[in-house]
C-alpha cells in the first residue's frame, strides 16, 4: 500500500516517483474521485479509482485490504498534499498494518511544511493544530490554548473564518506576538506575509482577497516568562562565583529546562541587583 503526496497546487511539484507508482499500481483510492481523475489526467495516468473518504473509510478499507492481501497493489492519495494531514486514511492505514500488508510512503508536497519553511518563525519545534473548532466555546478554549503555547504553531482555517480566527486571537495575545499567513501556497496568487498578529489582522479585515482560498497560519512562541526558585538562585550565585556567565547560562537553561535567552535575563537581573 503507497501512501503519495500529491501537489498543492503547482503540477510540477509531484516527484518522478509518485507519478511511477501511480501509474503502476491496480488502483488508487482517493477522497474525491473526480478531483483526483482531473489530475491523474494531466499526468497521463489511467490507474482505476476507488473512493475513500471520511464518510466511507471504516467500510471501504475492509475491501482495500482484502485486495492488498489477494496480490493487488494500491495506493491511497488526498485531493492535495501528504495524505492523513487533515485529510482520511488513518483507518484505512492501521487496517493494512494490522493485516500485515506493507505501507510505503512516498513524500512529496505538505501545505503544513511548505507554510512552517516560508514563514519566518522559529521552526525547531512547533505544533500542528490543524483547524481550530469552527464556533463556539471550544473554538474559544483553542485559541486561548494556542496563546500560550511556547512553540511555533501551524494552523489550518477556513477562508471565511480567518478574520475573526484572527480577531479573537489578537485579544489573547501579547501586541507584539508576530504571525505568518501563508495563502494560495504554489498557486498563482501565493501569498506569504508576517507581522505582529494585529498587523495580520488589520490586513486581513481590510483586503478581502485574503479571505479567499486555502490557508496555513504560522504563529510564533508565546514568550517565555521566566523565574528563579530560592534554590535556582543560589545554585546560580554558586557558579557565577566560578564560571564564565556564558558556561553559567547553559548549566542553569539545562537544570531549569528555560531558554538561553531567558536564563541570560534572569542572570542580568542578579547582577544589577548586587
Amino acid at each position: 500500500m503507497y501512501i503519495v503526496s500529491t501537489p498543492i497546487g503547482n503540477l510540477d511539484d509531484i516527484s518522478r516517483r509518485a507519478i511511477a507508482v501511480l501509474g503502476e499500481v491496480d488502483w488508487v483510492a482517493a477522497e474525491d474521485t473526480r478531483h483526483s481523475q482531473r489530475m491523474l489526467e494531466q499526468l497521463g495516468i489511467r490507474s482505476r479509482l476507488i473512493s475513500c473518504h471520511d464518510h466511507n473509510e471504516s467500510a471501504r478499507s475492509e475491501e482495500l485490504v482484502a485486495r492488498l492481501q489477494s496480490g493487488e497493489q494500491g495506493a491511497l492519495i488526498s485531493d492535495a498534499g501528504t495524505p492523513l494531514v487533515s485529510d482520511p486514511g488513518y483507518r484505512l492505514v492501521r487496517a493494512c498494518h494490522q493485516a500485515d500488508v506493507r505501507v510505503v510512503p512516498i513524500p512529496g508536497a505538505s501545505a503544513l511544511l511548505a507554510a512552517l519553511a516560508a514563514a519566518g518563525q522559529p521552526s525547531d519545534r512547533f505544533l500542528f493544530e490543524g483547524f481550530v473548532p469552527a464556533k463556539g466555546a471550544p473554538r474559544q478554549q483553542a485559541i486561548e490554548r494556542l496563546a500560550k503555547l511556547s512553540v511555533t504553531s501551524i494552523i489550518y482555517e477556513a477562508p471565511h473564518r480567518v478574520l475573526s480566527f484572527l480577531e479573537a486571537l489578537k485579544a489573547s495575545v501579547e501586541k507584539d506576538r508576530e504571525i505568518s499567513l501563508c495563502r494560495e501556497l504554489t498557486k498563482q496568487f501565493e501569498t506569504i506575509r508576517m507581522g505582529t498578529v494585529a498587523d495580520i489582522c488589520d490586513w486581513v479585515a481590510s483586503d478581502r482577497n485574503q479571505q479567499r482560498g486555502e490557508l496555513v497560519l504560522v504563529l510564533s512562541p508565546a514568550a517565555q516568562t521566566a523565574d528563579w526558585s530560592e534554590q535556582d538562585q543560589a545554585l546560580a550565585k554558586s557558579l557565577l562565583a566560578e564560571l564564565p556567565v556564558s558556561r553559567v547560562a547553559k548549566i542553569m537553561a539545562a537544570h531549569t529546562g528555560l531558554k538561553r535567552q531567558a536564563v541570560y535575563a534572569l542572570l542580568e537581573g542578579m547582577g544589577k541587583e548586587n
